[in-house]
């Protein structure tokens, strides 16, 4: 696979390991054509990259969230083609997201396995602003959120200070709040009070257990692609020189 700007350097077992799955886990989803094909090396040997790591995650994700295979391929398959592996970490935290508690307990040497390098104290702090783990009572243990992990070992070399961090995260938690109160109300109000005046209706109910089912993901693609769009825009507009 050739979209990312790294050469895939990944065998088989490292992106497993990567991952928190098993080989036999990668080369089913390979089979089913939700994982694109490893570039083949010297020796005929397979090798993975960032991209084919952020995919795994986000089927995985997904797939925790209660959707079958088949609903995945659909979903996977109405994202755009040209997806970085950053793109695809994004969707993959934001359907994180939905999950009432996804934090894993981890020891420092499976937290560092996890993040495919080793984590100096800093590294430790900086994912704590951003939320991504918190230190758990045991010493060398930590709580982790594994749908934030890739995104915020990403930004572990961006240069931004904690406190910018923090900011950055309160003013996405509120933003995002504030738009599923709204997508709740809309929903509550034009979709779910019209359907329990027609529960008579074995179509009606049917239609409203399909649009259950599919509501999230929806929405997330929706909302990733609007604010991709939104901060492109923003940031053109603030770094453009005039």
């Amino acid at each position: 696979m050739a979209t990312g700007t790294e050469e895939p350097t990944l065998t088989v077992d490292e992106l497993a390991a990567r991952a928190g799955v098993t080989v036999r886990t990668v080369r089913f989803y390979s089979t089913r054509g939700l994982l694109p094909p490893p570039v083949i090396g010297p020796r005929r040997v397979g090798h993975y990259g960032h991209d084919h790591l952020s995919r795994l995650a986000l089927i995985e994700e997904l797939q925790h969230q209660g959707m079958t295979l088949a609903a995945i391929e659909r979903y996977l398959e109405q994202l755009p083609p040209d997806l970085s592996a950053h793109d695809l970490a994004i969707h993959r935290a934001l359907v994180a997201s939905w999950a009432p508690d996804s934090a894993e307990e981890a020891t420092r040497a499976e937290l560092e396995r996890r993040a495919g390098r080793a984590l100096t104290e800093e590294d430790v702090d900086r994912l704590a602003a951003m939320g991504v783990l918190e230190r758990a009572a045991a010493d060398d243990s930590f709580r982790v959120d594994p749908g934030m992990l890739r995104l915020g070992v990403e930004l572990l070399d961006v240069p931004i200070t904690n406190e910018t961090i923090l900011a950055a995260r309160t003013v996405l938690l509120e933003h995002t709040r504030s738009a599923a109160h709204e997508l709740t109300r809309l929903f509550r109000d034009e979709v779910w009070n019209p359907y329990r005046e027609r529960e008579s209706d074995p179509e009606h109910v049917a239609a409203m257990k399909s649009l259950s089912a599919h509501m999230q993901p929806m929405v997330l693609q929706a909302l990733v692609t609007a604010f991709q769009r939104s901060l492109k825009e923003e940031l053109r507009a603030a770094f453009t020189a005039e």
